[in-house]
Formats: C-alpha cells, structure tokens, sequence
C-alpha cells in the first residue's frame, strides 16, 4: 500500500481530537468528522487523566489544555461500607520527572483538545454523523447519514464504545459487554472533605459503590456505581428522570460510613445514568486502509482509570507507526502489535475492580479481607507503575 497523505478521522472527542494532533505531526493531513453540532458543552462526567496519558500529551505539544483545566490528583484510598482503610494506592508515576495524573471534566477536556487541534489548521466538520464506508482501491470513501461522501487514504474509528467504524471493519464484531454498573456523578458545594484535596476516597458499600474527591475550590465531585444484573433498555434508562436519582441515591448509600448521602443531598440534580460497558476483546482492529483506536478498539470499563489515557497513547503509537513504516497495513499491524497486550491487561484488570463492586453479602468478608493483600502484592509487583508509569515516545522509532 502507498504512503497515505490523507486521513478522515470519525469522533470529535479526546481520542478523535488527539488522533487528528499525531496524524498531522506525522506529516497526514486529517480532517475530523464529529456528530454533535459544536464542541462538547461541559455536561457528562469527570474523569482521571493519568500520568501516562499526560505524558502521550506531551508529545504532541499538547498537554497545556489538561494541566490548566484539572487538578492534581496522586493517590487514591480505598475503604469498606464500614469506614475500614482497606489500603491506598497511587494514582500517578513515581517515576522522576513524571507527571501528576490530573482530574478534569471529560468532555472540556475533548473540547480544548479539539479547539488545539483547529488552532493548528486541523479541519474539524460538526455535525456529521457516519452511515457507511467503503475501501476503492487505495482511497476509503465514507458515507454520512445526509447523502454526503468524503474520500481519504486512511479511515480512523476514534468514536467510542458504540463505533461506526467498527461495525464497517467487522459486521460481526462482538457488541460491548455490559458490567452489572450503571454510572452516575455530580458535584457538591457548602461541604467539607476530610480528605486532602485530589486524594480519591473509593468506598465499597453495601448495596453500591461510591467515589468523591475534592478540588482544590472546595467543591466535592462525586461518582456512584450501582449494580443492575440485567441491562437495562433505552426506556428503563429514560425512566429513571434525574430527580428521582437524587431521591433514590441517599437510600442506597443510608447504612455506609463516610459522606456519600450528604455529598448527593448538596448538590444539583445527578447525572442521567448510563450503563458501564467494556470491549475485552475485540479480533479485528483494522481492515485495509480503515482502523479504529481507544475505545472504539479496547473500552476498559471507567474502574481502570485509563479509557482517555490509553486512547492518547494510541494516537502517539499511531502516528509514529505511520511515519516510520511506509506501507499502511504493516504500519497498522505494527500499531497493534505494540498497543494491544497493554490495553487488554489494563481492561482484565478493571473488570475484576468491577466485580467486587458488586459484591454481595459473602462476597464483602471475602473482599474486605483479600483487597489489603491485594493492594500491598500489587505494590511489590509494580502494576500501578506499570499502568501510570508507561511512556510512549515520538522520537523512538517502532519499525
């Protein structure tokens, strides 16, 4: 296959976003298709971009927008419903030079990336949602929902769990797989944390799972977890209306030590819940001239910590693999060659952070008592460092 000198990127968000940066520092000219009208509104949740991903910022000459838009976020701390410490564990590099990982709105931080990206000449195509596409040749031609074609040498899936692109490499791709969880969030003012600012306090309780962190304002932004067996379908998620979450919410969290009732009762109405989804695994990245990346190609569930991290990695590796090897299906074999051992050692690794989240009565004791073993073998071995220590490199060369 020839050098590509064009690029269609579908998915205007981080991993989009940060996709279009690496192609065009690798000399592809990548224009951005995105469904959504405009840049992202500052609704959704928040997220933890760890050292990692910053580091894969970085290298872009991107990783100003995150560093100005969250805050310092090192450690996390783990306890029962109880209030018992089951252990701490970091949430950053301690490798010299390394940065902090940092919390930040998700979708500010897809839209600073993005107005960086437009800022560097990237064309940047709102409201466009992909139907279809199709390899000519060498050229891939994608359909739009509105009758509209655009042809390029290269198609990039960066659009999420639910890809188009996907479902184009492989018809028969396997749909993302439910986590028992669903997720919702807010923030909270007029409260004090005990804990120290940017310091994640992660609580098992009884019936759900609740997480909160402070900022360095004082303002409390908090997350819950609760376990449903059975997905729920479009409506059952459209009938669960945000106030009655916020009534709900401090029942599940009423017999738990620590803040969660308080924190949801301070604040606004919560966050319509979604349903946590994964892609373990995923057989097919790439076919001809199209590929998809993040988690279009590898969702880990939001327990890892790294769904943005690992999706700037991938646009690093991406790009660099495309400007050192000439020939795009070596290149693209290459990119999964390197990226695919990682993101699916960090994915099995959530889903059994996932599982404990629901545990029930039997599984608290068993929880309670192995987590602190866990946590402190864990250590030993160097798995976090591992996962918030990893760094890729433009200048390294991947042929």
């Amino acid at each position: 296959m020839t050098a590509p000198r064009t690029a269609l990127v579908a998915g205007g968000g981080i991993a989009g976003a940060a996709t279009a940066l690496a192609l065009q520092k690798a000399g592809i000219d990548p224009v951005v298709v995105e469904v959504r009208p405009g840049r992202a509104d500052g609704e959704g949740a928040f997220l933890t971009l760890g050292s990692n991903g910053l580091e894969a910022l970085r290298q872009l000459g991107a990783a100003g927008p995150a560093l100005d838009a969250g805050f310092p976020t090192p450690a996390m701390t783990l306890r029962s419903g109880t209030g018992k410490r089951l252990g701490a564990v970091p949430a950053t590099t301690a490798r010299p030079g390394g940065a902090v990982s940092r919390t930040l709105m998700r979708s500010e931080l897809a839209a600073l990336l993005l107005a960086e990206a437009e800022r560097r000449g990237i064309r940047v195509l709102y409201g466009r949602r992909l139907a279809d596409a199709e390899q000519r040749g060498q050229r891939v031609t994608a359909r739009f929902d509105d009758g509209d074609e655009i042809t390029s040498d290269l198609l990039i899936g960066a659009d999420g769990i639910h890809s188009t692109v996907r479902r184009v490499i492989d018809p028969d791709a396997p749909r993302p797989r439910y986590g028992g969880l669903l997720n919702t969030g807010g923030r909270a003012r007029g409260l004090r944390s005990a804990a120290e600012p940017g310091h994640y306090e992660l609580i098992f309780g009884r019936r759900a799972f609740f997480g909160h962190v402070a900022a360095p304002d004082g303002e409390v932004w908090w997350f819950a977890n609760l376990p449903l067996p059975g997905e729920p379908s479009a409506d059952e998620l459209s009938a669960l209306r945000r106030e009655d979450l916020r009534a709900r919410l401090p029942r599940v969290f009423a017999d738990d030590a620590g803040p969660a009732t308080a924190l949801i009762e301070a604040g606004g109405d919560p966050m319509p819940v979604s349903p946590i989804h994964s892609i373990p695994h995923l057989p097919r990245w790439q076919r001809g001239r199209m590929l998809v990346l993040g988690d279009a190609a590898h969702a880990p569930s939001p327990s890892s910590g790294q769904g943005a991290s690992l999706a700037i990695e991938d646009a690093v590796v991406l790009g660099t693999c495309l400007r050192d090897i000439g020939d795009v299906g070596a290149a693209f074999a290459r990119f999964e060659q390197i990226r695919r051992p990682r993101v699916e050692k960090i994915i099995r690794w959530a889903e059994r952070v996932n599982s404990s989240k629901a545990a029930g009565p039997v599984g608290w004791i068993v929880r309670d008592a192995v987590l602190p073993v866990v946590l402190r073998l864990g250590a030993r071995g160097g798995a976090h460092e591992q996962t918030y220590g990893h760094r890729v490199s433009w200048d390294a060369g991947v042929a």
